[in-house]
């Protein structure tokens, strides 16, 4: 018997959050989402997530302030925040990066709280 869980998704017809993310290939213990030309602006709330999250930054720039610390993100630049942070993120310049989401995000709206 073959697997039939393998699935491509085209993300030019992903469905959007709330938070402007476009969701992308989700398992049962990870999901990826896509954030494209975020623009620059002043961080949000600071937020802290029942999920880990794992990022790659595509083009731009951004600050990742997690806790006490803010880290510089570029493109090339990958990040993680742990489950539970409190963290939120000020965006520098026109921003695209994909993240990784364990459990995955938008089960049961996780990610628009």
């Amino acid at each position: 018997m073959s697997d039939t869980t393998v699935m491509k998704v085209d993300s030019t017809n992903s469905p959007k959050g709330e938070m402007g993310q476009k969701y992308l290939a989700s398992g049962k213990s990870v999901s990826m989402r896509l954030w494209e030309d975020e623009q620059p602006g002043e961080p949000k709330e600071p937020a802290a997530r029942d999920y880990e999250t794992v990022g790659y930054v595509i083009k731009g720039r951004a600050e990742l302030h997690l806790e006490s610390q803010m880290v510089l993100l570029e493109s090339g630049d990958s990040w993680v925040v742990p489950k539970g942070t409190s963290h939120t993120y000020r965006i520098l310049e026109p921003f695209t990066a994909v993240e990784a989401t364990s459990p995955p995000a938008q089960v049961h709206g996780r990610d628009e709280n």
